[in-house]
């Protein structure tokens, strides 16, 4: 049985909703959680129950029948189906696609913005998966960002998700990203070296400013394609990754001023305008205004494409890729006009099990 909680409501509360009050009297509880005990039943002012737009007067008492916080979130299996890249009886590696989660957020409940993600389906394919990253992130040893696609590996077992986090902390995985940025990016290939800490103020975003909370990050980039378009110029990045930091990518090329196409945290466009077309329906030669063809890739165009690393029970060597996501490909084709783009070169040498993504033509 739930344990009783009685608060006697105080004179100066007279004019307060009631839902407002008891979420300052009950500690961590939000104003949500105690609309939804109200709903229940949960809650009783002088023994009846109260709708949550009652005001109070002051003097009532209060009684909390119900749990005022939620159960711990728990994963839950959903039958979602899986792109799987590499599996045997230690571990796994999933092409993730962009839009899923990797895992619920901790302060969320179990409804339905805790379905559909990558961990649910983990479950219902796997049944078993390490026990490490608890029970809302079982078989999870590092995340790819919701609207990033690519490669993500599981662990099945404690074992191995020990072994694999000992290897991504000691940069013994090698992580290889596809990126388009906007803007002509100067150099062939290039380091940024800038710590990443959580910006204090938008919380939601990153940041390179340096602070006291800063955590070294590392990212090498090589141009792939250089692109100049209708909707102006961009450049396709393939970037590797020493550490694994949140939003790393994301907030290091916008650090250098091209910003991944998409990505509106960090100043990346939204949606791109026919440039041409734009230009001439503003003149005053135009014989007549045309309205400029927009496009709007709906996600970051940023995919973890290889994943390379020495298996952490066999040893033996893993080179596994995913190629461009269906999407990603016909943003490409639309950008181009139909031309070819070279987006990873050959694997030399394949693992003995899995599939291996091979080199596209968009």
């Amino acid at each position: 049985m739930d344990e009783l909680r009685t608060i006697a409501v105080p004179h100066e509360a007279a004019g307060q909703r009631i839902d407002s009050f008891l979420a300052a009297q009950l500690d961590g509880v939000s104003r949500s959680r105690v609309q939804l005990l109200l709903e229940q039943g949960d809650v009783l002012v002088d023994g009846a129950r109260p709708k949550p737009s009652l005001k109070l007067r002051g003097g009532e008492r209060i009684d909390v029948t119900g749990e005022p916080r939620p159960a711990p979130l728990r994963a839950i299996a959903e039958d979602i189906p899986l792109d799987v890249i590499f599996e045997d009886a230690n571990l796994a590696v999933v092409n993730k696609p962009a839009g899923m989660m990797v895992h619920a957020g901790s302060g969320q409940n179990d409804d339905a913005r805790s379905r559909g993600t990558l961990v649910n389906a983990l479950l219902h394919r796997f049944h078993a998966l390490s026990a490490t990253g608890g029970d809302l992130r079982p078989g999870i040893v590092h995340r790819l960002d919701k609207d990033t696609s690519g490669l993500i590996v599981v662990a099945k077992n404690d074992r191995t998700h020990t072994a694999l986090g000992e290897m991504f902390a000691g940069r013994r995985i090698k992580k290889t990203y596809l990126a388009l940025v906007q803007g002509a990016v100067e150099r062939e290939k290039g380091t940024i070296n800038a710590a990443v800490s959580r910006d204090p103020v938008r919380r939601t975003r990153m940041t390179v400013q340096p602070n006291e909370n800063a955590r070294t990050a590392v990212s090498h980039y090589e141009v792939v394609r250089r692109l100049m378009t209708r909707f102006g110029k961009f450049t396709l990045v393939r970037v590797r990754i020493e550490t694994g930091r949140t939003h790393q990518i994301r907030v290091h090329m916008a650090s250098i001023g091209h910003p991944v196409v998409g990505d509106t945290l960090y100043g990346g466009a939204g949606q791109l305008t026919d440039q041409v077309v734009a230009q001439a329906a503003q003149s005053k030669a135009a014989r007549r205004k045309a309205d400029p063809e927009k496009l709007r890739l709906g996600r970051n165009f940023l995919h973890a494409a290889r994943l390379e690393f020495q298996h952490p029970v066999t040893g033996k060597p893993l080179q596994l890729e995913a190629p461009l996501p269906q999407e990603l490909e016909a943003f490409l084709a639309r950008l181009e006009g139909n031309q070819t783009v070279d987006i990873l070169e050959p694997v030399s040498q394949p693992p003995s099990k899995g599939r291996i993504g091979k080199i596209r033509k968009i």
